[in-house]
C-alpha cells in the first residue's frame, strides 16, 4: 500500500523538477511546491512542514543541498533524498553526515526513486507509530545520566551552560566540568527539555537561564562568546524577556 506523502522538490534545473513533479503526482504524491535555491527551501519548510524533501545537491544560491539539509535539521528531523550527478567520495561523506533516507545518482530510473521513495514512507510511518508504553514511568527529570571514565557521571540540567557539537561528538559544559560525550548534538537536544534550552547555532544549544550578553551575531554565557545565528537569532530573542 501507498503511503501519502508531501513531498517537497528543492532542484534548480526547472524542467527536470517539473518532469518529476509530475510523475509524482500521477501516482498519488502531493507536491508542496519545487525551489530551486536552499535558502527559500529552508523558508518553505517552516511553513509547509513537508513529510520528504528530495534534494539536489547543485543548487543556485550560497547554499549547496547538504549545507540546505543540514540547516532544515536544526527546524525538526526532515527525512531528505539526495538525487545528484555528483557520486565522489567526499560529496557522499558530506551528505552521509545529514543521515538521508536515500542517495539517488542522475540520471537515475523512475523506478528506483519510487522505490526509495516507498521504502522512505514505510519508514516515516514507522516512526511515527512507535508503540507507546502503558507502564507510567517514574522518571527523574531535573538530571541526565553520561558515560565518563566508565561510570555513569550525574549531571544537574540547571547547571549545563551550554552544550557544543564536535563532530559525532558533543561536548557538555557545565558550572563544574566539562563531559565529552559519544553522541550528537541533535541527540542531545532531543533529550534535553525544550523550555529551557534553545539551538542558537548549527554546532551549538544554550540553556538561556545562563545567557548574560545577546548581541547581533553572538551570545555570552559565563563570560564564554558563542556564535549566533542569523537564522535562529529571532527564535532566541522571542524567549527572551526583553524590554
Amino acid at each position: 500500500m501507498q503511503i501519502p506523502l508531501k513531498i517537497l522538490i528543492v532542484e534548480d534545473e526547472m524542467i527536470i523538477a517539473a518532469n518529476l513533479a509530475m510523475q509524482l503526482e500521477k501516482i498519488g504524491y502531493e507536491i508542496l511546491g519545487i525551489i530551486p535555491r536552499g535558502e527559500d527551501a529552508i523558508n518553505a519548510i517552516k511553513t509547509d512542514k513537508p513529510d520528504l524533501v528530495l534534494m539536489d545537491i547543485n543548487l543556485k544560491g550560497e547554499l549547496d543541498g547538504i549545507e540546505t539539509a543540514t540547516q532544515m535539521q536544526l527546524y525538526g528531523s526532515i527525512p531528505i533524498i539526495y538525487l545528484t550527478a555528483n557520486t565522489d567520495v567526499a560529496h557522499f561523506t558530506r551528505a552521509k553526515a545529514t543521515n538521508p533516507y536515500a542517495f539517488l545518482s542522475k540520471p537515475f530510473k523512475k523506478l528506483d526513486l519510487k522505490h526509495a521513495i516507498e521504502l522512505a514512507g514505510e519508514k516515516i510511518l514507522a516512526e511515527k507509530s512507535e508503540p507507546q508504553s502503558n507502564v507510567e514511568k517514574f522518571v527523574l527529570d531535573d538530571r541526565i545520566f553520561v558515560r565518563h571514565n566508565e561510570v555513569m557521571v550525574k549531571i544537574i540540567i540547571e547547571d549545563i551552560y551550554y552544550l557544543e557539537a564536535d563532530r559525532n561528538y558533543c561536548q557538555v559544559y557545565t558550572k563544574g566540568n566539562t563531559y565529552l560525550l559519544v553522541n550528537t548534538l541533535k541527540n542531545m537536544e532531543d533529550k534535553l527539555p525544550p523550555q529551557q534550552f534553545q539551538r542558537i547555532h548549527r554546532s551549538y544549544i544554550v540553556n538561556i537561564k545562563h545567557i548574560n550578553e545577546v548581541a547581533q551575531n553572538h551570545i555570552t554565557v559565563d563570560k564564554t562568546i558563542l556564535p549566533l545565528s542569523k537564522e535562529l537569532r529571532k527564535d532566541l530573542l522571542n524567549r527572551l524577556n526583553m524590554i
